[in-house]
């Protein structure tokens, strides 16, 4: 008896981790401070990404006006290097491959699920074909199918800053890594927990962060 008892509460030890590691989606549970500055001119705005560090940088010549953690894509699934432009920002979109069906249970159009809502992508930036930046959860390793995820507070920032044609470059290191990427706070979001379906599905999620986006002054 001690021992299907043993037994069964390992499965359920093992069900309940596979669960906390695998259903954290939403990136928007533990706090994270950023700070940003205001462009002086919008046009002279770039976007810098270092893989190796997994750290974004928007630069206005030497200006760093924001630096933060970012989580980029997995081995298999690199985010693509090189030189890019943003060419499209969807402040509400949703997920083409990933969603939720009528009844609220997760979907993927790839099995051939009826996808009534599409999973949240807040904040998204385009920088090649079917590639952005967005709104999601932190990983400190590579973790995404090759778009770069940001903390709901970095990816509303950023969403501000740049507009269709800032110049993104994307490389395994950046020579900020050695200033700017040093103060840049690191968190681990994968065992926060996933808001309600609910939410996920409503409109409302897709309210902006409170308080003011940028830091006057610098």
């Amino acid at each position: 008896m001690k021992s299907i008892l043993f037994l069964a509460l390992a499965a359920s030890a093992v069900w309940l981790s596979g669960c906390a590691t695998t259903k954290r989606t939403a990136g928007h549970v533990t706090p994270y401070h950023i700070t940003a500055y205001k462009a002086h001119n919008p046009n002279a705005v770039r976007v810098k990404v270092s893989t190796s560090t997994e750290t974004l940088y928007v630069m206005e010549g030497d200006r760093c006006l924001m630096a933060a953690q970012c989580c980029v894509g997995k081995p298999g699934a690199a985010s693509p290097s090189g030189e890019h432009t943003i060419g499209a920002k969807i402040k509400d979109k949703r997920s083409g491959a990933f969603g939720f069906t009528s009844s609220g249970a997760p979907a993927d159009i790839h099995r051939g699920d009826h996808v009534a809502v599409g999973y949240p992508m807040q904040y998204w930036c385009e920088f090649a074909p079917s590639y952005g930046f967005h709104a999601g959860y932190l990983w400190t390793e590579p973790h995404t199918h090759g778009c770069i995820r940001l903390h709901k507070e970095a990816a509303a920032r950023l969403f501000a800053l740049v507009h269709t044609g800032t110049p993104v470059s994307i490389a395994a290191l950046q020579p900020e890594d050695a200033t700017a990427g040093k103060s840049v706070l690191r968190i681990d979001q994968r065992r926060d927990p996933d808001p309600p379906t609910s939410l996920l599905m409503s409109e409302s999620f897709f309210t902006d962060p409170a308080g003011p986006l940028f830091v006057e002054g610098q």
